[in-house]
C-alpha cells in the first residue's frame, strides 16, 4: 500500500472508492497510460557505459505508483558501483489499468517486459499463487533463502502471501499488521486510563470484550467506531477460511458474522455509520463528526497517510493498543520475472536490488530508512512499519500524532499475528459484493437470508463462482 496510502486517499476523494490497500508508504504521483502497449512514463536512471567498459544492466521496473521508482535513486545513491540503470513504467490502478497492462507486458516477453513488478493485496495473490504466478521467479533461484527471511524476521504472513508451494516469489518492505488506534482523551473518561496495556484487555479480545467497551462508550456519549468497514478488514483477515474453498464460494462464519456485528453496531448507535474514504469518515479522525469516535482498526500507513492529514485538533490525542484479534490490511510485493534468472547479469542485478528492499537489515538498507524516515539526507520524513522486525527493533518508531508514543512497540507483535492463509485471487470482487449486501442488511431493506442469497447470486453472475 499503497504506494497504497497515499493512494486510497487520492482516489478516495475523487472517486469516493476503496480498495485496500492499498499497498502502503509515501509519494503518489503516479501517472496512467493511455493504453498497455503504452509504457510511458519511462525514467532512465544512470548513464550509458563509456568506451571500454561494461554496458549498464537495465532492470525495467513496473509498479502502480511512484514509491517504488523512487527506491531507485536511493539504491543508486548508496550504491555506486552498482552496475545498473532503471527503466520505470508507472501505471495506476485507476479503472482497473494495471494488471491488464501488465499481464500482456509479461506476456509479451522480450527486453521490454518486466524484470521487477509490484502487486499490492488486493490482487497479489493473482501473481504468487494464482494464474499470473508462473511468470515470477522463485527468490532462491535469485539468491535469496529461506535463511535471510529468517534472519530478517519477516512476519509469517507476508511469506505466506508471497509464496506458491513453499516457493517464496514475493516480499514487501512494508508490514501491515493492524493495531487499534484511539483517542486518549476519550479513554481517560471512559475508562480512566489512556494507557495501552489496559485499553488492549478493555476493548478485548473479542468482539464480546468490544461491545462491551462500545456500551460503555456510548453512555458517555461517544461511538466506539466511525462505520462498520472499520470492523471489516480486522474481520476479514482474521476468518479461518477465504471466500473460495475447493473452487467454490465459502462463507466462513467469522465472516457471516459480520452481518449480526454491523448490525449491533447500527442498532445500537455505536458509529456514526460512515462509509471509509469518504468525508464523514475523515471528520470523525478530526473529531467533527456527529458524536466522537473512540478508534479505527489499522496498519501504520493509516497512521502516517491517512490521519496525519486529517487529525487537525486531535493531533496528539491518540495511541495504538493491540486490537481484539490479529489482522493485517494492504501492503506492496515486490516479484521478479523468472526470465531473468537466463541472464547471470540481469539475474545478480535484480537480485541486489529485491534484496536490499526487502531483506537488508542494514542502516544502509531500504526498510532502515523507510522505518526511520530518513529516505533525503537531513528531512525528517514520515516514518513507517517495515517488513523486517529486526529492523524495527533497532528503530525509532516515535510519532508526534500518537502523542510521542513508539508505535513499533505494537506493530511488530501485530504483523506477527496477522494471517496470510485466508486469501483469494477473488477478494477484491467479492469483498464489495459482501460488503454491499452487509449494509443492506443493516438498513433494513433486506432480511438476512435475503442479503446472503443476493450475495451468492452476484458472485455467480459476475465470477461464474457456484457457492457450497
Amino acid at each position: 500500500m499503497k504506494k497504497m496510502k497515499r493512494v486510497l486517499v487520492g482516489l478516495s476523494l475523487m472517486l469516493l472508492m476503496s480498495t485496500a490497500l492499498a499497498a502502503c508508504g509515501g509519494g503518489g504521483n503516479s501517472k496512467e497510460a493511455s493504453s498497455p502497449n503504452n509504457t510511458a512514463p519511462t525514467t532512465d536512471n544512470g548513464s550509458a557505459s563509456k568506451g571500454g567498459e561494461k554496458p549498464k544492466v537495465t532492470i525495467n521496473l513496473w509498479s502502480f505508483t511512484d514509491e517504488i521508482p523512487n527506491m531507485t535513486q536511493k539504491y543508486l545513491e548508496t550504491h555506486p558501483d552498482a552496475n545498473v540503470e532503471f527503466k520505470t513504467t508507472i501505471i495506476a490502478t485507476t479503472d482497473g489499468a494495471y494488471q491488464p497492462a501488465l499481464d500482456q507486458a509479461l506476456a509479451g516477453g522480450g527486453k521490454d517486459a518486466p524484470d521487477i513488478y509490484a502487486a499490492e493485496a488486493a490482487f497479489v495473490l493473482k501473481y504468487t499463487q494464482g494464474d499470473a504466478s508462473t511468470y515470477a521467479a522463485n527468490y532462491a533461484d535469485l539468491g535469496l533463502d529461506d535463511q535471510m527471511v529468517k534472519d530478517a524476521g519477516i512476519a509469517q504472513y507476508s511469506v505466506d502471501i508471497g509464496s506458491k508451494d513453499g516457493q517464496l516469489k514475493g516480499l514487501g518492505y512494508q508490514a501491515t499488521g493492524g493495531a487499534f488506534i484511539y483517542r486518549r482523551s476519550l479513554a481517560k473518561d471512559t475508562f480512566g486510563t489512556d494507557d495501552p496495556a489496559t485499553i488492549k484487555n478493555e476493548i478485548g479480545p473479542g468482539w464480546d470484550k468490544f461491545f462491551d467497551a462500545a456500551a460503555k462508550l456510548k453512555a458517555k456519549g461517544y461511538g466506539i467506531v466511525s462505520g462498520d468497514g472499520d470492523m471489516w478488514h480486522a474481520i476479514e483477515n482474521s476468518s479461518d477460511k477465504g471466500w473460495i474453498v475447493d473452487g467454490k464460494l465459502h462463507i466462513d462464519p467469522k465472516r457471516e458474522e459480520f452481518l449480526d456485528l454491523a448490525k449491533k453496531l447500527k442498532d445500537n448507535g455505536y458509529h456514526n455509520d460512515t462509509r471509509d474514504w469518504q468525508e464523514a469518515w475523515f471528520a470523525d479522525m478530526s473529531g467533527t463528526g456527529t458524536q466522537p469516535i473512540f478508534g479505527f482498526f489499522g496498519p501504520a500507513w493509516l497512521i502516517n497517510y491517512v490521519m496525519n492529514d486529517q487529525v487537525k485538533d486531535t493531533n496528539g490525542d491518540w495511541a495504538v493498543t493491540e486490537p481484539p484479534t490479529g489482522f493485517f490490511w494492504g501492503g506492496t510485493w515486490l516479484l521478479a520475472n523468472n526470465e531473468v534468472t537466463k541472464d547471470e547479469a540481469k539475474k545478480a542485478a535484480v537480485a541486489d536490488f529485491i534484496k536490499w528492499v526487502t531483506l537488508d537489515t542494514s542502516e544502509k538498507g531500504l526498510q532502515y530508512f523507510w522505518a526511520n524516515g530518513t529516505m533525503k539526507d537531513g528531512e525528517q520524513g514520515t516514518k513507517d512499519s517495515v517488513a523486517s522486525s529486526v529492523v524495527m527493533s533497532k528503530s525509532n518508531g516515535e510519532v508526534e500524532l500518537l502523542g510521542g508514543q513508539n508505535m513499533f512497540d505494537v506493530f511488530v507483535p501485530a504483523n506477527a499475528n496477522a494471517s496470510g492463509k485466508n486469501l483469494t485471487q477473488f477478494d477484491e470482487s467479492i469483498n464489495l459484493l459482501w460488503r454491499d449486501q452487509v449494509r443492506e442488511y443493516t438498513s433494513g431493506n433486506k432480511d438476512r437470508e435475503s442479503a446472503i442469497k443476493t450475495f451468492k447470486q452476484q458472485v455467480k453472475d459476475q465470477l461464474d463462482i457456484d457457492s457450497e
